[in-house]
């Protein structure tokens, strides 16, 4: 097939689209352009429309990331200015950065809108939501970015009416850096992106949930009866009376500490029961009679109510009390490991003071115990005190050595044994609540709490398919709204990952049932159309595809490149 585009004129040659070849009619069927264009008001003075310029440019973070100034080359070597149909040199850094700019102003409500065309193609419903944070990192000045006001939650707007975040230092470190909150609904697929925010870098993730869930309240609609699921970083009593009372259910893990007098106080009377969960590693070693260790869950349930912060009632749960065998094995491996460091480090320690060596002195030992303790938990087994010699002490000891005085101290130090074995108890276990109805069985809720790490890859992928870095932009607004597209950039990339996977005979190997998009943009790493010059402008002659990309375009519905040049092109004209 045979189609003109006017642009300059230039000698024939091979295109790669590449990967542009499968992104391009993804990002159509989910009309990103489209959905853009409708909440962001034409520019009679821009010749391309925000939403043509912004699918662009997610089309490249998916394809190879790259910084804006760099993003006309990039359109004009891949052909990504024939698929938009747009000239690469009107592609600068400041119509990209005009473009952000606006998606800024509606940028939540962009992302709700992108959601409801992604679950509508993936048949996905919102009765189930995981939420975690990470954080994006910047080096350089940003001397324009404000800490955000305080707003009480009642107050809080998305869009135009929440200013940008601010990239400010970590609450426990001194990058600049700012957090980003993403919901996304899970299950056995794999997750989907269906919101996300950014906040402060000095935010928790207590702050992160709360301002998620009233943005989403505000964008989306949520199903009565909706189960949030979160980590324990999110947890509060606060968080889970404020579900309540809108008819939605949490379930969170918690920490430990906090419950471990409860299960004190019943362990003796709790039913444990063998979980049905077992990873994809797991369940291959059973399969395959592999001798490596079968690792397990244990579970067992109490009753437990939670008080409601505001008005003081009592919330019904449940405490789901896990046990891990592999975690119970790796506690008591990396117990005996940092114990046996720590106790010949301090045995060490106590020999150069014996010694006399010349630079002890309380402050050096002190620092030197600190440092060897460091964040193992097992150090506060450990008691240790610098004893001063008495002077008949002191005369009894042998001549000190070269470099070395006599010593004035002797360093001792004791293990509690028995403490570390009463600690030894809970080794493999953890917990966590549920608001959710009865008739949702423990197992069940702990299934579905495990694939929390789906979200956890998500933001993986954020940070490396989908690539934040390159980033170079001043402005704050710019930068949460870049990060905003991306988020939808990542909402795109799991859709074709699910669809893909949603069209996957039962019987299809396991290769073919666990499909990533990663590997999907692989197969179209070389696809190329061919590009003479001609008096009417450009002809462009899409080539023909492989049968494996072939099929992987039905299988999906998506239209061959072909098909896309004839719509968007003119034909060559005759005579």
């Amino acid at each position: 097939m045979t189609l003109t585009w006017h642009g300059a004129a230039r000698p024939e040659e091979v295109v790669n689209l590449g990967p542009l070849a499968l992104i391009q009619p993804l990002l159509d069927q989910l009309d990103i352009a489209g959905i853009i264009d409708r909440h962001l008001p034409p520019d009679p003075q821009l010749e391309f429309s925000h939403g043509q310029v912004l699918s662009l440019l997610l089309a490249a973070r998916l394809c190879q990331p790259t910084a804006l100034i760099n993003l006309p080359a990039w359109a004009d070597k891949t052909g990504a200015d024939i698929l938009w149909n747009l000239s690469a040199d009107k592609l600068n850094d400041d119509r990209l950065g005009r473009a952000l700019d606006a998606f800024f102003e509606q940028r939540h409500s962009i992302f709700a809108s992108t959601t409801a065309a992604a679950l509508r193609l993936t048949n996905l419903s919102l009765d189930r939501l995981h939420f975690d944070t990470t954080h994006l990192t910047f080096w350089g000045a940003y001397e324009t970015s404000q800490p955000r006001p305080a707003t009480p939650l009642s107050a809080l707007r998305g869009d135009a009416q929440l200013p940008p975040a601010h990239i400010g230092h970590g609450y426990v470190t001194e990058e600049l850096m700012i957090q980003v909150g993403l919901t996304a609904v899970v299950d056995s697929l794999g997750g989907l992106p269906v919101f996300g925010q950014c906040l402060d870098g000095q935010r928790n993730g207590r702050r992160a949930i709360a301002e998620q869930f009233q943005l989403l309240q505000q964008h989306v609609p949520l199903p009565t009866g909706l189960l949030m699921i979160s980590d324990r970083g999110t947890y509060s009593a606060e968080h889970v009376s404020r579900l309540y009372r809108h008819g939605y259910h949490a379930l969170c893990s918690m920490r430990w500490n906090d419950y471990r007098a409860v299960y004190d106080a019943h362990v003796h009377h709790l039913n444990w029961q063998q979980a049905s969960f077992l990873s994809i590693e797991q369940r291959r070693r059973r399969q395959t009679n592999s001798a490596l260790p079968r690792e397990h869950y244990r579970l067992a349930v109490r009753k437990h109510d939670l008080i409601d912060p505001s008005t003081r009632q009592a919330i019904p749960g449940r405490l789901i009390f896990v046990h891990s065998s592999a975690n119970e094995k790796f506690n008591r491996e990396r117990r005996a490991l940092h114990t046996t460091k720590i106790r010949a480090g301090l045995e060490a320690l106590a020999a150069r003071v014996q010694r006399g060596h010349a630079h002890i002195t309380p402050d050096t030992v002190s620092r030197s115990v600190n440092r060897l303790f460091g964040q193992r938990w097992v150090a506060r087994f450990f008691h240790w005190q610098l004893v001063a010699l008495t002077p008949q002490e002191q005369a009894a000891l042998p001549p000190p050595g070269p470099g070395c005085r006599p010593s004035r101290y002797r360093f001792v130090f004791t293990f509690d044994a028995a403490a570390a074995a009463a600690d030894a108890r809970y080794d493999g276990l953890s917990v966590l609540f549920t608001t959710a109805p009865l008739h949702d069985s423990a197992d069940e809720l702990f299934t579905k709490f495990k694939e929390q790490n789906y979200i956890e890859l998500l933001h993986h992928q954020l940070k490396t398919p989908v690539a934040v870095r390159p980033v170079f932009l001043k402005s704050p607004r710019r930068v949460e709204a870049l990060a905003t597209l991306l988020q939808i950039a990542l909402q795109a990339y799991q859709v074709l990952e699910r669809r893909y996977r949603q069209t996957v005979p039962e019987d299809a190997p396991s290769g073919e049932q666990r499909m990533t998009a990663e590997t999907l943009l692989r197969h179209f790493r070389v696809y190329g159309c061919i590009v003479s010059s001609e008096k009417v402008g450009r002809v462009i002659q899409a080539t023909r595809l492989s049968s494996r990309q072939r099929q992987i375009l039905n299988q999906l519905s998506l239209p061959a490149p072909a098909q896309t040049l004839r719509r968007i092109l003119h034909p060559v004209p005759t005579g």
